[in-house]
């Protein structure tokens, strides 16, 4: 489903992303674990073509992102979710939705998805026409999820969902993950709540200073030297 290969990248002369390799096989939950500055959010540009590569190649469905215009990953089946939201603050939280409805050119009506998204996260029901921008932050993470997932992509790529949530709304949050995982939506989760991560997903990568230091299933990265280190 999704393929980095050899995949390095620079911002000027400051290198970010050296020589990163993985992949998401289809139908599988998968992290991508790392401290601040490990280069998380830039792996996340580079899939989502906001990069360009110094070198080697990111593969969504066999296809080279090089060939594909950002803009018509949507249309291609993936859903973002980058960090802190990005909503359109004075749009409703409807047209938030119709937006990502829209890119994703979903031949199912708008109204049903946004009824499967209501059953998703029935808090939208009673939001749908107010502001994204007046809404707290909890509520802003479960639209931004929403909008990725209304085109009803086959991947859907997170970045940092989990960051300034409650632990409360970060349970609540990680169980719907799971559940549209068990649906059989493909999920690349890019985090930095280490224990919460590995509690949901099949197998997972850890990034330290733009490489990958080490993979494996849940409990292997839970009883590696490197991870215990960092963050138990």
């Amino acid at each position: 489903m999704l393929k980095l290969e050899s995949v390095s990248t620079s911002y000027g002369v400051v290198a970010m992303l050296n020589e990163v390799n993985l992949h998401v096989a289809e139908g599988e939950l998968v992290c991508l674990l790392g401290p601040n500055g490990a280069g998380k959010s830039t792996t996340f540009k580079a899939i989502a073509g906001l990069l360009a590569l110094d070198k080697g190649q990111v593969r969504i469905r066999g296809r080279n992102l090089a060939d594909i215009r950002s803009e018509r990953l949507a249309a291609l089946g993936v859903g973002f979710v980058p960090e802190g939201r990005r909503l359109f603050p004075t749009l409703t939280v409807r047209e938030n939705l119709m937006l990502g409805y829209d890119a994703a050119r979903c031949s199912v009506p708008f109204e049903d998805r946004l009824e499967a998204m209501a059953e998703l996260f029935p808090r939208i029901r009673e939001r749908l026409r107010q502001g994204a921008g007046t809404m707290s932050g909890g509520e802003q993470a479960m639209v931004a999820l929403a909008r990725a997932l209304i085109g009803d992509p086959a991947l859907v790529v997170m970045d940092e969902p989990s960051l300034g949530l409650s632990p409360k709304l970060i349970d609540e949050y990680f169980s719907i993950i799971s559940t549209i995982h068990k649906k059989g939506t493909t999920v690349l989760l890019i985090e930095q709540n280490v224990e919460t991560a590995l509690s949901i997903v099949d197998r997972g990568y850890l990034l330290i200073r733009g490489r990958v230091v080490a993979s494996g299933t849940s409990a292997e990265l839970l009883s590696d030297d490197t991870v215990r280190q960092l963050y138990l």
